[in-house]
């Protein structure tokens, strides 16, 4: 059984001892996925951090990164002290990236 992107990020961020909630769900009515914010699938914690991470497919990482800095919320995110964070899986290779465009 293949597993999801979400489920390898909460893997691991758990692993580093991240209190982890998916924010991201579906939409009966609009039928599509909704993000919070616009761009996270999940919110993790832990003492003195907060971190909003996109997790995706690695090749769809420069796409997620344009879309992250096109959303009309990312300044408010951003400046709220929530680091934004990038996860691209590929099988179980990641590439992490901190997304810290202005």
């Amino acid at each position: 059984m293949k597993i999801s992107p979400t489920q390898r990020s909460l893997k691991k961020l758990r692993a580093e001892g991240y209190l982890c909630a998916i924010v991201e769900h579906f939409n009966q009515f609009a039928k599509i996925r909704q993000d919070l914010y616009g761009f996270l699938d999940i919110l993790a914690i832990k003492e003195n951090e907060i971190c909003g991470i996109q997790t995706c497919c690695k090749g769809d990482l420069s796409k997620r990164e344009t879309k992250i800095a096109q959303h009309k919320n990312f300044q408010a995110v951003k400046k709220s002290g929530i680091r934004i964070i990038l996860h691209g899986w590929d099988e179980d290779d990641l590439e992490e990236r901190e997304f810290i465009k202005t």
